[in-house]
């Protein structure tokens, strides 16, 4: 398609270039906004504290919100309630059969699930900044700590947390590309600049050896190529169609494949697994200062980056998401089986109907476990070098997981815009030459 596509023609392709400049105007507003602090912190002690856990779950947690829990900006929960949220609005879809018939009911029953899934959001968002309310109080972050403190914390963290859902909604009806990842795409493509000046300061101070700066940059460069090429990657299923006959014409049978991505559920399994991990290990950071009770710490002590409960659970959760979200979410094969059966196409050697819903979710079981795996690699062996290494969780596999997957998602929905505008001026053209032509022919003067 790139081939295809002459970027030249950007410049006259007004809805694609008003859909970028929508989408790097909202991102303007979500990076502004991580600047502006949540009323009543002490500045001076929450920037000396997150100093000292930066380079532990504070810094995971910073990335995700884009420096704004560093700062505790009104964007400090970040846009990680509206992805828990959805993961237990589809949970309940698959188990729950009147959801599962609402989604069945089309645009309608899904504009319900929807609803649903903000009202879940405001929920969780409402107990995780009131638990990150009492754990900044616990740590001796807040400079009036009370009742009025705690609301105060609680109003605006959920506001922003609401607000930023608003955002990526917008940015995928009317932007480019999908919101809710451009979202944490730019959180983390803010910050690496800081983390890389970070870096390579400490190879001057002499805390990492010029050897270990070498092999992270070959390791983020080989990690970048490896992603692009699985997320390149397909499995291809040879689907017949038999001869058809319309009118008096008879129509030769034709061939054609049908992809199957060794990783269709993309960059959202990573996503969900983090998401998981950041609630229970972000409190328990924030109360370490104080009195913690005996499951704060023993969460502190076994969920930490780089211990085996929390890698052991990374990796389930990988696995576990990604068969998850693609057959409930990304490739159902009951509905491409349907498909295909209503368009008259047929696996050869393999009955239309349940027969070949059957044996497409056989081939997507198997891609799956080289795109699991391919995730799980991607995202542990970072984090297992960074816990011997400690370089910033800005080069972890989660991070450039996101920003390579979201770049090439986004690209690809941009070429596509594109692409559509080139034909729609090659109709256009079509058009205008016939017309010209059928004014051209002028019947014999009459004498």
């Amino acid at each position: 398609m790139a081939a295809n596509t002459s970027w030249s023609a950007l410049g006259k392709a007004t809805d694609l270039r008003n859909r970028i400049l929508f989408t790097l105007g909202l991102l303007i507003v979500y990076r502004l906004g991580t600047f502006i602090p949540v009323p009543g912190i002490d500045a001076n002690a929450l920037r000396d504290f997150m100093e000292a856990a930066g380079q532990g779950i504070g810094g995971m947690v910073s990335m995700f919100t884009g420096g704004a829990l560093g700062r505790m900006g009104i964007f400090a929960l970040g846009i990680m309630p509206y992805i828990s949220a959805s993961i237990i609005v589809q949970l309940l879809t698959s188990m729950v059969p009147a959801l599962e018939q609402l989604k069945k009911e089309g645009a309608q029953g899904q504009k319900k699930i929807n609803q649903y899934t903000r009202y879940g959001t405001v929920a969780l968002a409402t107990a995780q900044a009131y638990g990150l309310a009492v754990s900044l109080e616990a740590g001796d972050l807040a400079t009036d700590p009370g009742m009025y403190f705690r609301m105060a914390c609680m109003i605006t963290l959920v506001g922003g947390t609401m607000f930023l859902m608003w955002l990526g909604e917008q940015i995928t009806q009317r932007g480019i590309g999908n919101g809710i990842s451009l979202i944490i795409f730019v959180g983390i493509i803010a910050e690496v600049p800081a983390s890389i000046a970070q870096f390579f300061a400490s190879g001057r101070s002499g805390a990492i050896s010029p050897a270990v700066i070498i092999g992270v940059i070959l390791m983020v460069i080989a990690v970048i190529m490896f992603v692009v090429f699985m997320e390149r990657a397909l499995r291809k299923i040879h689907i017949q169609y038999p001869r058809r006959q319309v009118g008096m014409k008879v129509y030769d049978g034709g061939s054609s494949h049908l992809p199957v991505k060794v990783n269709p559920a993309g960059v959202i399994p990573a996503i969900f697994a983090s998401s998981l991990l950041l609630l229970p290990t972000t409190i328990s950071t924030f109360s370490s200062g104080a009195t913690s009770g005996p499951v704060m710490s023993w969460l502190l002590a076994n969920f930490g980056p780089g211990q085996p409960l929390y890698l052991l659970f990374f990796v389930a959760m990988i696995v576990f998401f990604a068969y998850f979200y693609t057959f409930n979410v990304a490739f159902k094969p009951e509905d491409v089986a349907n498909n295909l059966k209503n368009q008259n196409g047929f696996v050869p050697g393999i009955r239309p109907g349940k027969k070949t819903a059957e044996y497409i979710e056989y081939v997507v079981n198997r891609v799956l476990v080289l795109g699991a795996g391919y995730l799980a690699l991607v995202c542990l062996l970072p984090e297992v070098l960074r816990g011997q290494f400690a370089f910033p969780v800005y080069f972890g596999g989660t991070s450039v997981l996101i920003v390579v997957s979201v770049t090439m998602d986004t690209i690809q929905q941009a070429q596509s815009h594109l692409l559509a505008h080139q034909y729609e001026g090659l109709i256009e053209k079509s058009q205008l030459r016939g017309r010209n032509k059928k004014r051209g022919k002028r019947g014999p003067s009459r004498r």
